[in-house]
């Protein structure tokens, strides 16, 4: 059974009165939702599509952690939906309050997207109920039970998102009453005044952050797309990054449930290495680092790309828990087209995308010691007879040979790279 589904169904109790349909129906009802309860991979990929699409989105499908507090919301609704039919098929169907629903509520307010985050439930609710249809088509054949049947669906999936709708944003509304009291609400509203651009007096923002923003900065954006990680996890990854890098002190703002937006006053980016052992203990924190820069523009501009290096590891899937954008930049601007990423690897290498591992790496490391056969076997601790065999069987593999296009086929292999298996 999904982990989700057991506490999913709470007994709020329901005042209004709800007409259940008839014991036949009901039963109809039961099955379905017990299909429902194991939905299909593609049906839930749809969900989760429509959801992250929909008018004014892009800045929540853009940003990993909160897409995948939406893409949790979504699951927790539809498995909750369905636990609920199973028990009281029919019946009206009470909110589900838990914490998938109300950490990605708190997030949205926290980043100033709250007035757009409602959008996913509506569009959600298209095609949940368009694969719901698809079910009760294989329920029955008689047209009168199908008629009550899809009648009755129609009023619990439109009451339950409208309810739902209702408890978010009164959620929404405690949530940003709170965030308008205390230092962490002045320091979230400045730090994204700075982002914007906004033309915010120096002395006034570095009195409100505590942190000075002449010299020298380097973004640092810490999260995890997993719910299980807590805060402590994400803090002690802040605290490994800042002590990799050596600075003494760090801007902190907690951006979400699940990611931290940190700025280190050092004018060099930490060694990856050095922050990845500090990360031992938490397998499922990830931690993006910006291009340091100066001064309010290099504050700004650090972020940002640590914000592009998060949405590229990401979008890849990436096992790398650790990316730097000097190390990442020109992978970030190749795969920003999925379709036309995918496209680049399979013209470019051929049966080499798909060849053993050490040969790919052979070769990009021999590209990148710009054809030293030498000095690609003493980085990969091999014979220089296996690496002229590795170049050879490459050669084999790629539409070209590796001479005629050997920029390209490194870029490729760097995508391949960073790419996780998911991808």
């Amino acid at each position: 059974m999904h982990p989700c589904r057991t506490p999913l169904v709470h007994d709020a109790p329901v005042t209004e009165e709800w007409p259940l349909p008839a014991p036949a129906v009901r039963e109809l009802f039961r099955r379905g939702a017990e299909i429902a309860l194991d939905p299909r991979a593609a049906w839930v990929a749809d969900l989760h599509t429509a959801a992250l699409s929909g008018a004014g989105m892009r800045p929540v499908a853009e940003d990993p952690v909160l897409a995948e507090g939406a893409r949790r919301a979504n699951l927790a609704n539809l498995l909750h939906w369905a636990a609920a039919n199973v028990q009281r098929p029919g019946a009206r169907v009470p909110v589900y309050v838990g914490p998938e629903v109300l950490d990605g509520a708190r997030d949205l307010v926290r980043r100033g997207l709250d007035h757009i985050g409602l959008d996913a439930y509506r569009t959600a609710q298209a095609v949940a109920w368009r694969h719901w249809m698809q079910i009760c088509f294989t329920l029955t054949a008689d047209t009168g039970e199908l008629r009550e049947l899809l009648d009755v669906s129609a009023r619990s999936i439109t009451t339950f998102v409208d309810d739902t709708v209702a408890a978010v944003t009164q959620q929404m509304a405690a949530e940003r009453s709170e965030l308008t009291r205390g230092a962490h609400a002045e320091r979230r509203a400045t730090v994204s005044l700075l982002l914007e651009g906004a033309p915010l007096p120096r002395a006034r923002a570095e009195g409100q952050l505590g942190y000075g923003l002449t010299g020298p900065h380097t973004a640092v954006i810490v999260w995890s797309g997993s719910g299980d990680t807590g805060s402590d996890q994400l803090e002690a990854a802040a605290e490994a990054t800042m002590r990799a890098a050596g600075a003494s002190r760090r801007l902190t703002v907690v951006a979400g449930a699940a990611a931290l937006w940190v700025w280190l006053p050092v004018d060099r980016a930490p060694e990856v290495a050095a922050v990845a052992a500090g990360l031992a203990g938490a397998p499922d924190v990830r931690v993006a680092i910006g291009r340091p820069g100066s001064d309010v523009d290099g504050f700004r501009r650090s972020h940002l790309d640590a914000a592009t290096t998060q949405q590229m590891l990401a979008r890849l899937t990436s096992r790398q828990q650790v990316a730097r954008w000097s190390d990442v930049q020109l992978v970030a601007l190749l795969t920003g087209d999925p379709t036309r990423a995918e496209e680049l690897l399979t013209a470019t290498l051929g049966d080499l995308l798909h060849a053993d591992a050490a040969v790919r790496d052979t070769v990009l490391t021999y590209v990148q010691e710009l054809g030293s056969v030498s000095r690609t076997a003493a980085r990969l601790y091999s014979h220089r007879n296996t690496v002229l065999r590795r170049l050879a069987r490459a050669d084999e593999l790629l539409p070209r040979p590796l001479a005629e296009d050997a920029v390209a086929v490194a870029a490729a292999l760097e995508v391949l790279r960073w790419r996780g298996t998911g991808s």
